[in-house]
């Protein structure tokens, strides 16, 4: 998701799959019958370059549906993760929404009634495969409009032989596990004394700021909202941990050269496969990625500020579909997805994790290879804290958050005053 996010952003145009023909996006005329029904799918490509793209499932999925309901034909354009939820956006304003979406958000469209609820949709059977914290999250007003479609969750990554050089990781010991903040300070310390150009990488540029700060402050006991789902961005708890980032990391010269609300996520993965980076918080996409340079790496629980346990961050990306009269094909072709070897297919080629209990359980029970360290991301999933993606406000208060953060941490910098600015515009924004 690109923090949404597990996503790779995969550049270029929209990638054109169309039941009848591969020359554009529209359906031909003359090549569907009276009866038939043309379903329009709007997904993102989760591929970082055009030979792992998104577009070979989406046709391999459709052809499959098609063999099955001869009636419905299935139409996807497949997006980059850059464009694709602007591009549907642009498709709804013109009175043009797709049948069925798979982008980042959907609270919005579900508070302006645009959006069929999982209810009037899925089988009883799908609609109860989902996880549970991950329907949950699916919610507005207790009515599930969302569905996930993949999930992740964030876990500590650390280049092992860096700690090893630093004297971090005892010669004869099997790994690292930091209990607090405390432990990632002296750790980082020590890799700085050892020359490492980044010991700490803290991405907090617009790529993804909300994912790296939501991470941080439920590690510090808080979090974006509170026990009854209100705003708590401006939380006491917060504000500590931000104090925390700016003066023990960032002011001590533990976060390297580059400033944090300058830094995007890739570009922290870019360096932790070369070597220049000591620790940073990662999904699961950076294994392949580390492992294809060569970089030996461990992974642990994100520290909480005082070892306590606190939940860890979990991400997903929604499917939703739309008011266009093509509920009951929509909702066939939806369960169509959501069978497990469907959902399996999918997760194995990007190393995601799944959205249904049916595909957890393969995932669990599977042995070797990525499978087995996926363990790690799959145990922390049922406990942890997803994004607010039921408020209508959690668009506008994400791109807050990317536009601002970096500033609170920086030295000189103030959480408190930075939190509260984007706390008041979140509370407003739900009040309209």
């Amino acid at each position: 998701m690109k923090g949404r996010y597990l996503s790779l952003a995969a550049s270029g145009a929209a990638l054109c799959l169309t039941a009848v023909t591969l020359t554009g996006c529209g359906a031909v005329e003359g090549l569907t019958g009276d009866n038939e029904v043309t379903l329009r799918v709007v997904a993102a490509d989760y591929g970082d370059n055009p030979q792992n793209s998104s577009a070979a499932y989406w046709k391999d999925l459709a052809e499959a549906f098609q063999k099955e309901n001869p009636g419905t034909k299935i139409e996807v354009s497949v997006y980059s993760w850059s464009e694709v939820d602007a591009k549907v956006a642009e498709m709804v304003k013109a009175g043009k929404a797709p049948d069925i979406a798979q982008i980042g958000a959907y609270a919005d469209y579900a508070a302006a009634g645009k959006l069929y609820s999982t209810a009037e949709l899925l089988s009883v059977k799908t609609e109860a495969d989902f996880l549970a914290p991950l329907a949950d999250a699916g919610k507005v007003k207790q009515t599930q409009f969302g569905m996930p479609f993949v999930s992740s969750t964030r876990l500590l990554f650390y280049n092992e032989k860096l700690l090893g050089d630093a004297g971090v990781i005892p010669k004869d010991s099997k790994g690292w596990q930091p209990k607090s903040w405390a432990d990632l300070e002296a750790a980082a310390k020590k890799l700085k004394g050892a020359g490492v150009a980044t010991p700490f990488a803290l991405p907090l540029g617009r790529e993804e700021a909300q994912a790296e700060t939501m991470m941080w402050t439920l590690a510090g006991g808080g979090g974006y909202t509170d026990n009854e789902e209100g705003w708590s961005l401006d939380s006491a708890d917060n504000v500590k941990t931000l104090e925390f980032l700016r003066d023990k990391m960032v002011g001590q010269g533990l976060t390297g050269p580059v400033e944090p609300g300058k830094l995007d996520r890739q570009a922290a993965f870019d360096a932790f496969t070369k070597g220049e980076v000591g620790m940073l918080n990662g999904h699961p996409t950076l294994m392949k990625q580390a492992e294809a340079k060569g970089v030996k790496f461990g992974m642990v629980q994100l520290p909480t500020s005082d070892g306590s346990p606190q939940p860890a961050m979990g991400v997903a990306d929604w499917i939703m579909a739309f008011k266009n009269g093509h509920r009951e094909q929509s909702g066939k072709f939806l369960d169509f997805l959501y069978q497990p070897k469907n959902v399996t297919a999918f997760t194995d080629k990007y190393d995601l994790l799944p959205a249904t209990t049916s595909g957890y359980q393969a995932k669990q029970a599977a042995t070797g290879g990525s499978s087995a360290q996926l363990k790690p991301f799959l145990t922390a999933l049922p406990g942890s804290r997803l994004y607010p993606a039921g408020k209508k406000s959690w668009a506008g208060v994400s791109e807050d958050i990317k536009q601002n953060i970096g500033r609170a941490v920086q030295p000189g910098g103030q959480p408190a005053k930075v939190l509260e600015d984007i706390a008041a515009g979140a509370r407003a924004a739900d009040q309209h």
